[in-house]
C-alpha cells in the first residue's frame, strides 16, 4: 500500500438535492447464523426515535418470515453471477443494498458494521481509492454528522476488544520513517480533490459480512483500516462524513484481504440502479454474457484503468485512442481532450434544444434549457467501444438541475480536465460493472439490480430526471437531518426490497 497515495477521489460540491428520495491476520473467520432484523439498523433507527411504517416485524411472525425468504431471494439473485471458486459471493452484515446521495457528493453509500461489540457506519464506497477509513477520535475535522445525536459515530480503537494497532515494522506500513512510536503506524491518504485528505493510524479490525445464498451466514473478516484522525478538504464539507471504503486494487483493500484470505474469488461487482439504489457483492465474477476488456494495471498506481479505441455519439463515430480509470468514488465523468471536446460539441451538434447560457455555478459546460412543458427532450447515445472490441454503452450521462424555482436545465455531465480521464459514477448508472482483479478484466452489463429478470428494457435515450439537483450551498442543510434521513431511507430500502 501507498500510504501518501494521490487517489481519484473527485467531487462536485455545488449541488443539494431537492427530491433525492424519489426515485492480515490468519485467525479463521467464525460463522454464525443471523436474522436481518436484530441489525444495529434498528437499533440506530430507534435511538433516533424514527418508527418504521408498520413497525418492525415481530420475531416469528408471518412479516418477519416473509421477510427473511425475501431477503434470502434477493440475496440469491445477486449469488447468480457467482463467485467461481466454489464459495458463494460475500456482502455487508447490513445488507446489499448501496444509495446514491447528492446530499453527500453524488456518491453511493453502504453501511458497514466493525468492532466488538459491531459499530455501524455509512460509508462512501470509492474504487479509486485502497484504504477503508473511518473517523475515529477526530480531532481535526467536522463532527460526523450524527454527533449532534449523541450516537456513537466514532471508530475508537480502545472500545472493540478486536482492535489491534499495526506496528511500524508490518510490510503495510509505508510511513515507517514518520512513526512516533514501534507500535503504531501512521497513514496519510491524499485525493485528487483540491486539500482533500485523510490521515491518522493503521489498525486491524473484524468487519461483518454476509454470504449471499439462500441461508445466508455472518462472517467475521479480520481486515486492516484506517482511524481517521484529521480529514481535510472535502470530507469537512459533505462527502463521506462517516468514512470512506476504499475498493482499490493494493493488497491493504478489503477485496484483496478477502480474497487473500480464500474467503471470496479475487472479484467483486457493483450494480448502480438509475434511481440511485445499487447493490454490492464481494466475489462476484459476473456472467459469461457480460461485456469485458482488460485491465490495464500499472504495478506503481494501480487503478481500474481500460484502454478506449472509438466512440460513437448518435450517428457520428470516430477512432479515438485514450486510458480512462473507472472511479466510484467520482461523482461525474472527467475527460480531457480531445475525447472532451469530440463527445460534447458532437452530442451538442445533435441536440435540438436551446442552449443554457453559460453559469459560474455549474461545472458542466453544455447544459440546455427545459421548459415546465418540456420535461424532456431526446439525446443522442453515448458509447465507448474498448480495446477489445466490446461497446460500454452510457445510459444516463446528464444531470437535471433546479436553478431557481420552475427552471431547470439538462447538463451533459462531463467535466472538462487537464489530463486525468476518469469514468465517474453517471456513465456507470444502469449497468452492474464487475471488476475482476483475478482475471484482469472490467465487465459490464445492462442490468436491474433487484429484480430476477437481470437486463432493464430501454427506450431510446432522453433527458431523465431521476432526481433533480438545486443550486445552493450543501452547508443550508442539516448534515445530521441529512444523515440522518440516509439512513432510514437504507432501511427502508432495505426492507422494501425484500417484500
Amino acid at each position: 500500500m501507498s500510504s501518501q497515495l494521490r487517489s481519484t477521489l473527485l467531487l462536485l460540491p455545488l449541488f443539494a438535492a431537492a427530491a433525492w428520495g424519489r426515485g492480515a491476520a490468519s485467525t479463521a473467520p467464525s460463522l454464525e447464523f443471523h436474522h436481518r432484523f436484530s441489525a444495529p439498523l434498528r437499533r440506530w433507527a430507534e435511538a433516533r426515535g424514527r418508527a418504521l411504517p408498520g413497525g418492525w416485524p415481530a420475531p416469528g411472525s408471518a412479516a418477519y418470515v416473509a421477510a427473511l425468504a425475501g431477503h434470502d431471494r434477493h440475496r440469491a439473485v445477486s449469488a447468480a453471477g457467482g463467485g467461481g471458486s466454489g464459495t458463494p459471493p460475500l456482502t455487508f452484515a447490513e445488507g446489499n443494498a448501496t444509495l446514491k446521495v447528492s446530499n453527500l457528493g453524488f456518491l453511493h453509500y453502504a453501511l458497514v458494521t466493525v468492532g466488538t461489540p459491531g459499530q455501524t457506519f455509512m460509508v462512501a464506497l470509492d474504487t479509486g481509492s485502497d484504504l477503508f477509513w473511518l473517523p475515529c477520535q477526530c480531532d481535526g475535522c467536522t463532527p460526523p454528522a450524527t454527533a449532534a445525536s449523541g450516537s456513537a459515530t466514532f471508530y475508537i480503537p480502545g472500545m472493540s476488544s478486536t482492535s489491534k494497532a499495526v506496528p511500524c515494522n508490518s510490510n503495510f506500513c509505508d510511513l515507517q520513517k514518520e512513526c512516533s512510536t514501534a507500535l503504531q503506524c501512521p497513514y496519510k491518504m491524499v485525493y485528487v480533490s483540491a486539500g482533500t485528505s485523510s490521515s491518522g493510524f493503521l489498525v486491524e479490525d473484524v468487519l461483518y459480512l454476509s454470504t449471499e445464498n439462500a441461508h445466508p451466514q455472518i462472517l467475521k473478516a479480520q481486515i486492516m483500516l484506517g482511524c481517521g484522525q484529521t480529514q481535510t478538504g472535502s470530507f469537512l464539507d459533505a462527502a463521506a462524513p462517516n468514512g470512506l471504503f476504499g475498493l482499490g486494487i493494493d493488497e491493504v483493500s478489503v477485496p484483496s484481504i478477502l480474497a487473500q484470505k480464500g474467503l471470496t474469488s479475487n472479484s467483486f461487482s457493483m450494480c448502480f440502479g438509475r434511481d440511485g439504489i445499487g447493490r454490492i457483492s464481494f466475489g462476484d465474477q459476473g456472467s459469461s454474457d457480460q461485456e469485458e476488456t482488460p485491465l490495464n494495471i500499472n504495478q506503481q498506481h494501480p487503478t481500474y484503468a481500460i484502454t478506449i479505441s472509438g466512440i460513437t455519439i448518435g450517428n457520428k463515430p470516430t477512432d479515438l485512442d485514450f486510458i480512462t480509470i473507472f472511479d466510484t468514488g467520482t461523482s461525474f465523468t472527467y475527460l480531457a481532450d480531445p475525447a472532451y471536446t469530440y463527445i460534447t460539441q458532437s452530442f451538442h451538434a445533435q441536440v435540438q434544444a436551446n442552449r443554457h447560457a453559460a453559469d459560474s455555478r455549474i461545472p458542466f459546460e453544455y447544459c440546455y434549457d427545459l421548459s415546465s412543458s418540456e420535461a424532456r427532450f431526446p439525446i443522442p447515445d453515448i458509447i465507448l467501444r474498448t480495446v477489445s472490441g466490446s461497446l460500454f454503452p452510457v445510459i444516463d450521462p446528464g444531470q437535471v438541475i433546479s436553478i431557481q424555482e420552475h427552471e431547470y436545465v439538462y447538463c451533459l455531465a462531463i467535466v472538462k480536465s487537464r489530463k486525468l480521464n476518469i469514468i465517474g459514477q453517471n456513465f456507470m448508472t444502469g449497468l452492474r460493472v464487475v471488476f475482476d482483479r483475478e482475471r484482469k478484466i472490467l465487465g459490464w452489463k445492462k442490468f436491474n439490480c433487484f429484480s430476477s429478470s437481470t437486463t432493464e428494457n430501454y427506450s431510446p435515450q432522453e433527458t431523465r430526471n431521476p432526481g433533480v439537483s438545486q443550486l445552493r450551498p450543501l452547508n443550508n442543510s442539516s448534515p445530521a437531518a441529512l444523515y440522518d434521513s440516509l439512513l432510514m431511507m437504507l432501511i427502508l430500502v432495505h426492507l422494501a426490497i425484500t417484500f
